[in-house]
């Protein structure tokens, strides 16, 4: 915002008018940063500012709980796009209702990326399919997946402000690091749990990729997407699941309703197995900002240490960090 045309008589009443204007506007209309970035997904502004530092200001247009299957971009939004040098989103039907938007600030010649889509057209893996027509677009699920993604935000950044770019590899590097950690950590306790109860069962279906990595079995009552409806016939045929093979623990997530999983523990016990919910996951929105939960490290830290320990395996005391410092 230019505010050289004011001319007010003393310095007192110009700077009063700052404070005024840092006040209404948008904090990164004032920020000393030069650069704008806008990442659609809690998980994508941690990497964001894990990689830009203070060269950048980063917003997230979704907060902690929310749903970015079902999210609407608000007018706020709409203008932190407009405004923005670099726009990252998941990609992969993820932002479902965002596409129309982002497609259209893309033909605008805006700096818009689809991480997910970059991994894999970078890499010869194939997605996770629900069907053959729908990918799982949750690759923040499984950590060496995510290093890939963060590995081609790294290349963008690095490439779209070159003076910026020997912070953005060293920062990189850094960062890179403690995945790898968190990494060794996710396989070493899940590692843990009993074969016979490797089985996750969640409210929808995010943690394909988790199972996949690390050989546990994974169940979702909804689909990928949080749009699609868990019918009554997939719900007995969850709890006839359940009670075959005996397992002892689902899970609720932060972002996704409780009422299926409620139903599943109410048809179990009508079945005389007793089932208990093992803990609440993170799926598809981190915790709140300034919590250890509310950064991508935190977040897999919670999942892990919270599936292990319902399921039987061992988790250490004071999980990830802990587990760190006494290596």
């Amino acid at each position: 915002m230019k505010i050289g045309f004011l001319n007010y008589a003393t310095s007192k009443t110009h700077s009063l008018l700052l404070v005024t204007i840092a006040l209404l506007s948008p904090a990164w209309l004032t920020a000393s940063a030069e650069s704008r970035i806008v990442a659609t997904t809690s998980m994508l502004a941690d990497a964001a500012r894990q990689l830009s530092e203070d060269f950048a200001h980063v917003n997230g247009l979704m907060a902690e709980g929310v749903d970015p299957h079902l999210y609407r971009p608000t007018r706020n939004d709409l203008v932190l796009l407009q405004r923005a040098d670099i726009i990252f989103y998941n990609g992969m039907h993820l932002e479902g209702r965002m596409g129309d938007t982002l497609n259209r600030l893309s033909r605008r010649s805006k700096s818009v990326h689809a991480i997910a889509e970059a991994v894999f057209a970078a890499s010869d893996r194939e997605p996770l399919l629900e069907d053959e027509n729908e990918l799982d677009p949750h690759i923040w699920m499984e950590v060496n997946l995510w290093r890939e993604a963060v590995v081609r935000m790294a290349e963008i950044l690095a490439d779209e402000f070159p003076q910026h770019a020997e912070v953005v590899r060293n920062n990189h590097a850094r960062y890179d690091a403690e995945l790898l950690l968190l990494e060794t950590y996710a396989r070493e306790v899940l590692t843990t749990i009993p074969q016979a109860t490797r089985v996750l069962v969640t409210a929808h279906d995010a943690f394909g990729y988790l199972g996949e990595a690390y050989a546990i079995e994974v169940r979702g009552i909804q689909g990928i997407s949080t749009e699609s409806e868990a019918g009554l016939r997939d719900i007995v045929q969850l709890i006839d699941f359940i009670v075959e093979r005996d397992i002892p623990a689902i899970f609720v997530e932060t972002s996704v309703a409780d009422k299926n999983v409620r139903a599943l523990i109410e048809g179990a016990r009508a079945r005389g197995h007793q089932l208990i919910i093992g803990g609440e996951l993170f799926s598809d929105a981190m915790g709140p900002r300034g919590h250890w939960t509310g950064t991508y490290i935190g977040m897999i830290d919670h999942n892990v240490s919270t599936i292990a320990s319902a399921l039987g395996g061992t988790v250490p005391e004071g999980g990830f960090r802990q587990w760190r410092k006494n290596r």
